[in-house]
């Protein structure tokens, strides 16, 4: 089934505590429906120390959200996604919003 945000995409997070945040995708999880935003969903784990981390500490991380739960950012304002197929046959995704042609952003992966 086609996603309607890919990692790299800027998005805007619709529901939830961090409602109306903008963050950039780090991580798509198709499997159980997840993404992980960039700054958004931080949790913290107190751990214990170990050998290979002496000083134990506190670490903050990026947690996933449920993929209904972001959109595609257009013009500072959340959009819906349609796909369209070109002339040449591949698939696109367009913005409900503006009509336009959404692109990934492709930074480096982690």
């Amino acid at each position: 089934m086609a996603r309607h945000v890919k990692h790299g995409d800027s998005v805007i997070i619709t529901s939830g505590n961090d409602r109306g945040v903008v963050g950039q995708i780090l991580e798509v999880n198709p499997s159980d429906d997840t993404v992980i935003v960039k700054g958004v969903n931080i949790r913290t784990k107190h751990v214990k120390p170990t050998q290979q981390q002496p000083q134990g500490g506190i670490i903050r991380k990026e947690m996933p959200i449920h993929i209904s739960n972001v959109s595609p950012v257009v013009d500072g304002k959340p959009s819906r996604v349609r796909f369209e197929t070109k002339k040449d046959g591949s698939k696109v995704r367009v913005s409900v919003r503006d009509g336009k042609e959404l692109h990934t952003l492709r930074g480096p992966r982690n």
